[in-house]
């Protein structure tokens, strides 16, 4: 079937609309039966139109894949109506694990807890449970202890392209989430 690459554009912006998680290139191809190169020209363009004053949409890439949302300066405004309100909110202590395995990993249960002060295990089983973390394999020292690191899940919930994107930690709070190693 031949398409304009107007109405591909438009068919790519349909299937990132309906979507509820993000997707990559080859999946948009594939729903689409579009080529990888056009997907691409689509993304290119689709991106440009969002970055317009006067939407208020942005296509974001998050984990690897592509995602319409509300741009950021709207969500304030929305996330009441529209969010996940009290499902996606996270305790204090909670925040404070995650932080510590996002700017840490791979960590270990005990060097959580160094840095925390606090035993560590009920947050660890809740953001286990949640998805936000992994084990990621096992630290070569005696005991072999567990290390954990963020998954994929965790990049949608703070919605970011990828682990490099985290906000960048000045001095203060570098020598905070630094381990003796």
């Amino acid at each position: 079937m031949e398409l304009h690459l107007e109405k591909e554009t438009a068919l790519i912006e349909a299937i990132l609309f309906m979507e509820t998680e993000p997707r990559d290139e080859a999946a948009l191809a594939r729903i689409s039966e579009l080529s990888g190169d056009v997907v691409a020209e689509a993304l290119a363009r689709l991106k440009e139109k969002y970055a317009e004053e006067e939407s208020g949409l942005h296509l974001a890439q998050i984990s690897g894949g592509w995602l319409l949302n509300p741009k950021p300066d709207f969500w304030d405004f929305l996330k009441d109506r529209y969010g996940k309100k009290n499902e996606g909110r996270l305790s204090r202590a909670a925040m404070e694990t995650l932080a510590i395995i996002a700017w840490s990993q791979p960590v270990t249960r005990a060097e959580i807890e160094a840095l925390r002060g606090v035993s560590a295990d009920t947050m660890i089983r809740l953001l286990m449970d949640r998805e936000l973390i992994r084990e990621v394999g096992k630290k070569d020292v005696p005991g072999k202890p567990i290390q954990y690191g963020t998954t994929k899940e965790f990049l949608k919930f703070f919605r970011l392209n990828s682990i490099a994107d985290l906000p960048k930690l000045d001095e203060s709070e570098q020598e905070r989430f630094e381990l003796s190693r």
